[in-house]
């Protein structure tokens, strides 16, 4: 049940993100900045609170696992956790501040484009979501 809930939690965090990252984000860059804006709102209120609750989810069941794989996978899991950790502290530090910010802003007059920065931070975490992923499956096979 943990392995699964691992590889599956995993696994769909990697790929909401690389999503976002080849679609979503680069038509974003094309909006104008209403647009812009009223998409972010509404995109917003779908992946809120469901990423950070399956990413903590699947983080504390990779630790779990820790505790009942012998090596090497006992390293391997929680250093997935790990990256995970890294996910979250990223989205948290990055991008959440960068999405809170978009609330206050007009839709015309004077603006800092976020969208570059946003989408820097958004590599990063799913950079690390990936390497999240590789490692998992790696230590799911190692404990077979």
């Amino acid at each position: 049940m943990l392995t699964g809930t691992v590889l599956v939690g995993t696994g769909t965090v990697t790929g909401i993100f690389v999503a976002v990252a080849v679609s979503v984000a680069p038509a974003m860059a094309a909006m104008e900045r209403a647009d812009y804006l009223r998409a972010h709102a509404l995109l917003g209120k779908g992946y809120h609170p469901l990423m950070p609750i399956l990413v903590n989810v699947v983080t504390l069941s990779g630790f779990a696992l820790a505790w009942l794989a012998g090596p090497p996978a006992r390293w391997l899991f929680p250093l997935a956790s790990a990256l995970l950790i890294g996910v979250q502290a990223v989205s948290h530090l990055g991008n959440v501040p960068i999405n809170r910010s978009l609330g206050a802003l007009a839709a015309d007059g004077p603006w800092q484009d976020p969208r570059p920065l946003w989408r820097a931070w958004h590599r990063l975490r799913t950079a690390l979501a990936l390497l999240a992923l590789l490692t998992d499956t790696v230590a799911v096979l190692a404990a077979r």
